[in-house]
């Protein structure tokens, strides 16, 4: 293989996560320098994914994205694509044993987002089990290098954290998904019409799934520890920041963290991190 395709292969793929998100960026730089590029690779792999379901409004979005799935198990099985998004995926995948069931569900997540359907308790943890955990233990898969019995003592916590992200992002950008894409995950949740009661009872679900997902991040290996405890502080807070607006404000409005702000809870974790105090 020519190394310096792959090299840029890779290069797209932390672009592109640079391009999209400034708050994963920061994460993923504060990882390991071992397993920040094959995160970069996950990333760049569910954004396009991402892309597909929610901005190609004027393309048909199911054939695009029966295309890329099946250019990704073509990469996958050969080792090798002309997309450089995919290639670099692949390389990631096949050195870290990440299984098919995983990729297959985060894409079956990605279809439903295709369907126009209200969600009930079934298919709201059906579309987090795919969209959310399946991405959390890919990213697992990486951290624990092979070591299947590290990987199967975090894998409920690395499903829960994944989780919580997903439901954090689901109240952030609850006036976008209902106006310009349609969709309320969250079930039994009608927009027009959401009370206080509604959001206290998701409310109470996150913060039980932030309390089970720190166990999981002090188990995690020393190179992962630090980053992982770094985005849950940046969700954490921003969840904290959610929670205290109010309820008009929410639904009118994407929450956000300030860059400063990130910087800040980047220090915090750092420090926590090397007293031990996670």
């Amino acid at each position: 293989m020519d190394n310096l395709y792959t090299f840029t292969t890779e290069e797209a793929s932390k672009l592109l996560t640079q391009s999209y998100s400034t708050s994963f960026t920061m994460g993923i730089k504060t990882l390991a320098g071992k397993f920040q590029q094959p995160i970069y690779n996950i990333y760049g792999f569910v954004r396009v994914a991402d892309e597909i379901v929610d901005t190609f409004h004027n393309q048909n979005q199911r054939e695009l994205l029966d295309e890329f799935k099946l250019e990704a198990e073509r990469a996958i099985e050969r080792q090798i694509s002309t997309n450089a998004i995919l290639h670099s995926f692949q390389k990631t995948v096949n050195k870290y044993n990440i299984p098919n069931e995983l990729i297959n569900q985060f894409l079956d997540s990605m279809y439903m987002d295709l369907e126009d359907q209200e969600y009930d308790q079934e298919l709201y943890e059906q579309y987090i089990g795919g969209s959310a955990e399946a991405v959390g233990l890919m990213c697992l898969c990486v951290f624990c290098e092979g070591d299947e019995k590290k990987y199967n003592e975090l894998k409920p916590y690395g499903k829960t954290l994944g989780a919580v992200f997903q439901k954090v992002n689901f109240l952030r950008d609850l006036h976008f998904d209902y106006e310009v894409l349609d969709r309320v995950y969250f079930p039994g949740i009608d927009f027009e019409t959401i009370s206080e009661e509604d959001l206290q009872a998701i409310y109470d679900d996150i913060e039980k799934d932030f309390d089970e997902s720190l166990i999981g991040i002090r188990g995690l290996p020393k190179g992962a520890r630090f980053g992982v405890y770094s985005a849950y502080k940046f969700y954490r807070e921003l969840f904290e920041k959610i929670r205290e607006t109010p309820k008009d404000v929410l639904l009118k409005e994407r929450i956000r963290i300030p860059n400063l702000g990130k910087y800040r809870l980047l220090a915090v974790s750092f420090f926590k991190n090397k007293m031990k105090n996670i």
